[in-house]
């Protein structure tokens, strides 16, 4: 999945740059070509202005006399004015041929004033730029002058242009797809590690369920298949498919939990109060429970109040699952500790055993869904190693940070810290 998302997502990339850049490239082009164009009808222009104020004439005797022997190109007592002309043409006002220069043309003007681009002949490759100027005295029309030159410069810098496009164009192509192919991959990191994980969750979650199901299975099976009259064996089986589907109904509400869990809490579930206080009334209802198990409860609040702004359901709930770890790992006979104390901006809460402690090597892991330390992992004391997850997510949506140390046989202690109101 993660590979196949990788290539529609290059896909993708490489098709909409890849539009981009031949659109721009298309535009580049059209505007060099019009633009070597326009350059040279310019150039062209200046040369038959040239010739045109060349030409000698007067008017006698009701017409035009002219003289063009000083015309460049046309005449024969100038000089060349380009060697890339390939022929100068005049015509009188009445659009009739009266010299020439060059290829031999038709007796009468057949094309307007205007620039065009013609061939000499159909079989001709070579493209000519001609432009038919009109000469004027005072606003009168005294004839044409039909200038041609070779497209050959334009030609050849269209050229290069295209070849450079058609070259450059699919290397930037080539060099998008692995671009797209690079930075895709470096997108779809972060969810390729979410496909990861949801593969992990989904199979630990399969074997959790898996164990609680076989047992009610198993139990009320041998309760189908006992006699009648057995009845304390019967209500041995309820029990147990009781509890078991207590464990399964509490595993459930984990996972549902960690399923809807944000990236932080919306402020109408937020609540003001003063954290000191909420404390001390939670060790007091805790407190029957670490004296059943022989433990001993020390506190440590501050007097002046520690206001935060949190959610005291989700909260009690964190610190529950920690003071509940504390009493599973600390033997009869330990102690368990509960300090508060603040800071500039943060209230930190500790919460210290002096149980069989985490080993150096499960530290890192000990956040991680159903990750258990080795050492507790037996039906007395591990549970679906969901606890910690659960703690670490409620402290991240409060905008809070917990840290861990422990050392094995000599305990464990946990740091919650939150911002202060």
């Amino acid at each position: 999945m993660f590979h196949r998302s990788r290539r529609n997502l290059a896909r993708w990339f490489t098709w909409s740059m890849g539009s981009i850049l031949v659109s721009f490239a298309s535009a580049v082009y059209c505007i060099e070509v019009q633009d070597q164009l326009t350059s040279f009808d310019q150039a062209l222009l200046d040369k038959i202005q040239v010739m045109a104020a060349s030409v000698e004439y007067r008017y006698h005797r009701g017409h035009w006399e002219l003289n063009l022997e000083h015309v460049p190109l046309l005449g024969s007592n100038s000089l060349p004015l380009d060697s890339n002309l390939v022929y100068a043409r005049w015509y009188n006002e009445r659009g009739q041929l009266v010299q020439f220069v060059g290829a031999f043309p038709s007796e009468q003007l057949e094309e307007q004033p205007t620039f065009q681009t013609i061939r000499l002949s159909e079989e001709g490759s070579e493209l000519l730029r001609q432009v038919t100027f009109p000469v004027t005295h005072h606003q009168v029309l005294i004839g044409y002058l039909q200038v041609a030159i070779s497209l050959s410069p334009v030609q050849e810098a269209i050229a290069q242009m295209r070849l450079f496009l058609s070259v450059g164009v699919p290397v930037a192509l080539g060099a998008i797809t692995l671009t797209g192919w690079y930075l895709g991959g470096r997108a779809m990191s972060p969810i390729r590690n979410a496909y990861d994980h949801l593969q992990r969750f989904t199979a630990n979650a399969s074997h959790e369920l898996r164990s609680p199901l076989s047992a009610i299975l198993s139990n009320a099976q041998v309760g189908l298949i006992l006699p009648t009259g057995d009845g304390q064996i019967q209500r041995d089986r309820l029990s147990q498919i009781v509890k078991t589907a207590k464990e399964m109904s509490q595993l459930v509400d984990q996972l549902l939990f960690l399923s809807r869990s944000t990236e932080y809490l919306s402020p109408e579930v937020l609540k003001q109060f003063d954290f000191g206080v909420w404390l001390e009334n939670l060790a007091a209802d805790y407190a029957p429970k670490l004296e059943a198990q022989q433990l001993d409860l020390q506190t440590q609040f501050p007097l002046m109040p520690v206001l935060i702004c949190a959610d005291p359901d989700l909260l009690r709930q964190a610190i529950v699952n920690l003071l509940d770890n504390a009493c599973k790992y600390t033997p009869a006979g330990g102690q368990v500790c509960l300090r508060l104390s603040t800071s500039v901006r943060f209230a930190t809460l500790e919460i210290a055993d002096n149980g069989i402690g985490i080993p150096p090597g499960d530290l890192p892991h000990i956040y991680e869904r159903f990750y258990r330390v080795d050492s507790a992992r037996n039906p007395e004391t591990g549970g679906f190693g969901l606890g910690l997850s659960i703690v670490d997510q409620i402290v991240k949506v409060h905008r809070g940070q917990i840290r861990v140390s422990s050392t094995v046989n000599r305990g464990t202690t946990f740091t919650l810290e939150f911002p202060l109101l």
